[in-house]
Formats: structure tokens, C-alpha cells, sequence
């Protein structure tokens, strides 16, 4: 189900239609509260009107619009429930960015929630940490969360969250990918954002991401994917023709192009230049027909059955031809592979492009967590954590959908701006305004006196055990089958 209710796509909808949008998905939302409904309704509301960056929960009891004391607030967390499958439905039918060619643009990538001293919090994984400088990054236990997100155009930092798993320690990164983007993918169709004979759904993906094992597991869907690949790869496009008499299998693998040296191998059938508004003019460079090669050590591949699968695509080089300075930012040689094996000069505009408003998401990042607070709370309990992210969620598409009414609210020293144009952080501080326009479906608290809790002098003798930090790519032990080394015996 869509809740355009005739609003049309990204932008241009009067303030009318987004109070009525904005009303029919905080009802929604309110409806995939099945427990703690009241708390965890107003605890998003508090998020959405304080005036100030989220820093802690215990402040948000403190919220006007948050009608209950700090100890609801904890209880709807730890003992709420909520209905995810049709939470993620709601966001999934909300309008979609707009793009002029018609196309849906996505970006996944992995954000960390990290829990450092929580060490009785279980489902930990080592999260890794880049610091400053070189060799500054580390590895921190803490909760990792696979985002999903849909991109929009033009000048704007806003990333609609689509979706959010919380990976666990036997998970594999690519699987959980796949799964979400497959589901993802299945609820837009649902939802009618994509129809036959629309154009594939672009999505963006960075170097973390292994490109082919990722093809293969979306093999079947409506789904282009553009990964960054590292600079020492290498690709190798299709085999020549056998020559005559040739004795053996026929070889697999063609001349190799390798991302190091892109001179010394075959040259790209694709070559055109493009200018960019943040890098300058750039050079393009395409490679048609070209695939990695992979092997029984390949990770994600052990243990497959029959021959390896060659999936071919096209791989991508961009590089700046302009120097950085104050205008132009500066962009070392980027290689980009999507599984088109004859991607045209259009498309291959089109992929780059694409991957380039992937940062848009690194935005989304940086506000739900220094302004809304997502990696703040300390809380306990994984399933505490899941319901505060999908809050989170929530309050992005709140904010989304409440650009048309917040742009009337400002500040006297600030400039007027059109709903398209905002910041979130502009349609959070008008948001309290649109709040009071849609009203809540939230019931008033009832009076009532807070528990004894445990006498005091006491002692807690339920202490919760400590729980261990997996790991975040599990891999077999290869070893396992060895034999172990003896000693030999002489005499």
C-alpha cells in the first residue's frame, strides 16, 4: 500500500496533502506498536521536537510532547513490542525520491552502534573503526546495523531509510545483504514504485562488498548493482577463439585488465569525458565483457557445488583530469563493476553518477547519529536496540514527509527555504509545528504511583552474566582436518 494519497513523488505537494500523508503514516506507525504503544509512540515524538541534539534518553522524558516520566521510557523500550514486518511496509509505500530518467536509486552499506563497555550485552561482533592518520583504525565490540536507503537528486543531503538488520555473529555480511535487498526490492514492487518494463533499480555499493558473489545471489531481480572495486584488482575479459589442434580444456579467462596498470592491458571500449560539479572534469573509461576470476579460496565460494559461475559486467574508471583546489575536490582513480556486460555510454554515466550520490548515505549517518541520537542510549538488551533504531527510521520519514509544513517555520536571522531545498536538521526544528497541525493518536498517560523497587542497602544478586564478542566474518577452519605433527621415534 502507497501513502501518496495523491502527493505525488519527491517534491511540489502543497501543505494540505502533507499533512494528510504525514497523518496517515504516524496512524500506521502507531498501529505496528503492539505493546508500549503510548511510550514508544511519544518517545519518537520527543526525538523530533527537543530543541537540542539527543544526548541521552533520560533527557527525552523531559520533552514536552514525551507526557510520562523517565521510567516509562525505559520500560516502553525494554518491554514494548513492535510489529517490524509492518513497519518496514509503511516506509516501503512512503513516496520514493523522484529522478527525471524514472528510475529507483538505492545504497546499502553497514553503520556500527558501538558498545565498547556493555559487556553484558550479548550479540556484540567486533566493529571496525577508522581513526585519523594512518594505521589509526581498530576494532570495537559494538552492534552493526546494514542500512538500506533510497537516494534522491539535486543538491541535498536527504537518504530515505528503507531498511535495517542488525547482524549477528554467525552472519555473513553478503547474505544478509542479499536477503535485504531482495525483500526490499519485493516490498517496492508491493508497493507499486516498480512495474514491469521499468528500468532496473540502481544500487550502490561500496568496496566492502564482494561485486560477484552479490551478482550472483541477486540473480533474477530487477537490480543493477554498481560496487566500487579496490585498485589491485584485476579482471579478465573472454577467452580468444581456440586455435586448431588445441589439446586440454578450453581456457575461462581471457587478457587480464588490471586496475593498477589499466595501460597494459586491452583497451576500453567506452571512453568519453564528464565533468562533475564537486570533482571537476573527469575521464571515463569502460570495459566490456570483463569478470573476476575466482577460485576455491575465494571467499564466499568455498564449498560451492560444480564449477565456478564467470559472470561477466562492466568495469568502470573514473579519474579527475582537473587539480583540486578551493573550487574542485580532489578524487584519486576510482574503479566501479556493475554485472552488464554491454553497459553504453549512458548507462555507464548513468552508474557513476549513481555510485557518486552514494555518499548522500554517509549524511544519514552522521545526523541520526549526532543529532538524533541512534548510538547514544545504553541499552542492554539487542531487541531494545532493534525497536530504537526502527524509531529512528520512523523519525526520518516523519521528517521527509514534513518538509512542506516545516519550511514555514524559521528562525528571524535565517533565509527562507522551499521544502525541496531544506536540511533535516531545518524540517526537525519546524517539526513541532507539523506536530501540532496532525495532532497524535497517542492516549494521555494514566495516574499512577512508580513500584518499590529494590529496598535499599540491598545488594543486586541477579547480576547479568558476561557475554562474549563474536566475530564479524566467521570463517572455516581450514585446518581442522590436518593431522598433528608428531615426533619421530628412532631405536
Amino acid at each position: 500500500m502507497a501513502w501518496n494519497d495523491g502527493a505525488g513523488g519527491d517534491s511540489g505537494a502543497d501543505a494540505d496533502a502533507a499533512s494528510r500523508l504525514l497523518a496517515g503514516f504516524r496512524g500506521e506507525l502507531y498501529r505496528c506498536l503492539t505493546r508500549r504503544a503510548d511510550a514508544l509512540f511519544e518517545l519518537a515524538d520527543a526525538v523530533l521536537c527537543q530543541d537540542r541534539t539527543v544526548t541521552d534518553l533520560a533527557r527525552l522524558s523531559l520533552v514536552p510532547e514525551f507526557r510520562r516520566g523517565h521510567g516509562a521510557l525505559y520500560d516502553g523500550l525494554n518491554e514494548g513490542r513492535a510489529d517490524f514486518a509492518r513497519l518496514r511496509r509503511a516506509v516501503a509505500g512512503l513516496p520514493l525520491p523522484a529522478w527525471p530518467d524514472g528510475r529507483i536509486r538505492l545504497a546499502a552499506d553497514v553503520s556500527s552502534w558501538l558498545r565498547p563497555d556493555a559487556a553484558a550485552s550479548p550479540g556484540r561482533l567486533f566493529c571496525h573503526v577508522k581513526g585519523r592518520g594512518r594505521s589509526a583504525g581498530q576494532s570495537v565490540p559494538g552492534w552493526p546495523y546494514s542500512f538500506v536507503a533510497a537516494l534522491g537528486p539535486g543538491a541535498s543531503s536527504w537518504a530515505l531509510p528503507l531498511d535495517a538488520v542488525r547482524l549477528g555473529p554467525g552472519d555473513d555480511e553478503a547474505e544478509v545483504t542479499a536477503a535485504q535487498l531482495r525483500e526490499v526490492t519485493g516490498r517496492l514492487i508491493a508497493a507499486g514504485h516498480w512495474k514491469d518494463g521499468d528500468p532496473d533499480i540502481i544500487v550502490a555499493l561500496d568496496s566492502g562488498y564482494p561485486a560477484t558473489r552479490l551478482a550472483h545471489l541477486l540473480k533474477g531481480l530487477p537490480v543493477l548493482l554498481v560496487v566500487r572495486v579496490r585498485s589491485d584488482r584485476v579482471f579478465h575479459g573472454p577467452p580468444g577463439p581456440r586455435r586448431p589442434g588445441a589439446r586440454g580444456r578450453p581456457s575461462r579467462h581471457g587478457e587480464p585488465v588490471r586496475c593498477a596498470d589499466p595501460g597494459g592491458g586491452p583497451a576500453a571500449e567506452v571512453t568519453a569525458a564528464a565533468a562533475s560539479p564537486r570533482h571537476g572534469p573527469l575521464e571515463v573509461s569502460a570495459w566490456h565483457r570483463v569478470h573476476q576470476r575466482l577460485t576455491a579460496q575465494s571467499p564466499g565460494w568455498e564449498g560451492h557445488p560444480g564449477a565456478l559461475p564467470v559472470i561477466e559486467g562492466t568495469l568502470i574508471r573514473l579519474a579527475a583530469t582537473g587539480e583540486a583546489g578551493d573550487r574542485y575536490q580532489p578524487l584519486e582513480p576510482m574503479w566501479l563493476w556493475a554485472p552488464d556486460p554491454e553497459a553504453g555510454p549512458a548507462l555507464v554515466t548513468v552508474l557513476w553518477q549513481a555510485y557518486l550520490r552514494r555518499f548522500d548515505l554517509e549524511h544519514l549517518f552522521r545526523f541520526i547519529k549526532s543529532r538524533l541520537g541512534w548510538a547514544r542510549p545504553m541499552l542492554r538488551d539487542p531487541a531494545a536496540a532493534d525497536r530504537w533504531t526502527w524509531l529512528i527510521i520512523a523519525c526520518c520519514a516523519q521528517l521527509r514527509l514534513a518538509r512542506p509544513i516545516a519550511a514555514e517555520i524559521r528562525l528571524p536571522w535565517q533565509r527562507p527555504q522551499a521544502a525541496g531545498a531544506m536540511t533535516p536538521g531545518r524540517a526537525r526544528a519546524g517539526f513541532r509545528h507539523a506536530r501540532e497541525i496532525v495532532g497524535s493518536p497517542a492516549r494521555p498517560p494514566k495516574p499512577a504511583s512508580p513500584g518499590p523497587g529494590r529496598p535499599r542497602g540491598s545488594r543486586n544478586q541477579s547480576k547479568a552474566p558476561v557475554q562474549p564478542v563474536g566475530k564479524h566474518h566467521p570463517k572455516p577452519d581450514r585446518h581442522k582436518n590436518r593431522g598433528i605433527k608428531k615426533t619421530k621415534q628412532t631405536g
